[in-house]
C-alpha cells in the first residue's frame, strides 16, 4: 500500500491509536475531530463577506463587492471560502502541504462540502471538479498535489466527478510576498489545457486550498474559459 492510500484509507489506525485532536493533539472522544479549543478558533465566513472573493466585510450590508473585485474583474464568477486562513487552520494546511500530513485533506475537504451550499452556487452546478495543477518541478518537490487530494476528498463527499483539465507549464517563484499585480504577472502564461481534457460547454468549479489575492484562481479560469468552459467558480477551504 502505497503513503498516500495508507494516510488516507487505513482503516485500523483507531485501533491502536485513541482519537487525538486534528489540531494540538491532545485526546478527544471517538468520532471527534476536534477538541473544544481548537474548534472555537475556527471562524467561519458568512455574510457579510465579499460576494466576489469571499473577503469578509465588518459592515452590515446585504450584498456587497469589495473594492478589490469591483475595480479588477476576475475570470471566476465567484470563489467560494469556507473559513479563515488563521490560526489552527492555517496550521493545519502548512502541515498537509508541507508536513505530508495528508489525513488532514478529509477534515478540509468537510469544510469544502459545505461551502457547496454557499448561496452564489444556489442556481449553478458544477459538473467537474478542477485541481488547481502543481508545476511537475513542485510536484517532485512535494510528492503530491493538494488540490488534487482535496478534490479527491471532496468528490468523495459530493458525487462532483473530478477533472484534471490544467497543467502548469511555468515554474514560477513563490507568490508569498507579491501583491495581486505582482501574482499576476509572474502567473502569465503559467497554465494550459491537457490533451483530452475537453472542457467545452461545462461548468467547472476550481479546487484549492487557500484563497490569498485570487491570482492563481483567476489564471486557471482565464484558460478553462479559453478552452470553452461555460463557466468558472472556485472553491477553496480558507480564505488568506
Amino acid at each position: 500500500m502505497s503513503g498516500l492510500r495508507a494516510l488516507l484509507f487505513d482503516p485500523l489506525r483507531t485501533l491502536f491509536f485513541p482519537p487525538h485532536c486534528a489540531g494540538c493533539g491532545h485526546a478527544i472522544p471517538d468520532g471527534e475531530v476536534l477538541c473544544a479549543t481548537c474548534q472555537s478558533g475556527i471562524e467561519k465566513i458568512r455574510p457579510p463577506r465579499c460576494e466576489v472573493c469571499s473577503q469578509p466585510y465588518p459592515g452590515d450590508l446585504p450584498v456587497f463587492t469589495c473594492p478589490n473585485c469591483h475595480g479588477d474583474p476576475f475570470h471566476f464568477e465567484n470563489a467560494i471560502a469556507v473559513v479563515r486562513s488563521r490560526g489552527i487552520v492555517r496550521e493545519m494546511i502548512h502541515r498537509l502541504k508541507y508536513n505530508k500530513e495528508l489525513w488532514l485533506g478529509r477534515i478540509l475537504a468537510d469544510w469544502m462540502h459545505e461551502g457547496l451550499s454557499d448561496s452564489r452556487l444556489r442556481h449553478w452546478t458544477p459538473e467537474a471538479l478542477v485541481p488547481v495543477p502543481l508545476h511537475p518541478r513542485r510536484l517532485r518537490e512535494r510528492e503530491f498535489n493538494q488540490a488534487e487530494i482535496l478534490c479527491r476528498e471532496l468528490s468523495r463527499l459530493s458525487g462532483i466527478p473530478v477533472k484534471s483539465a490544467l497543467a502548469r507549464r511555468r515554474y514560477t517563484t513563490t507568490q508569498t510576498l507579491l501583491d495581486r499585480r505582482g501574482r499576476r504577472q509572474n502567473l502569465r502564461d503559467a497554465f494550459i489545457p491537457v490533451k483530452n481534457g475537453d472542457v467545452t460547454n461545462m461548468n467547472l468549479l476550481l479546487v484549492d486550498d487557500v484563497l490569498t489575492t485570487g491570482s492563481t484562481l483567476d489564471a486557471c479560469a482565464a484558460t478553462l474559459l479559453e478552452s470553452g468552459a461555460a463557466s468558472v467558480r472556485a472553491l477553496t477551504a480558507a480564505r488568506g
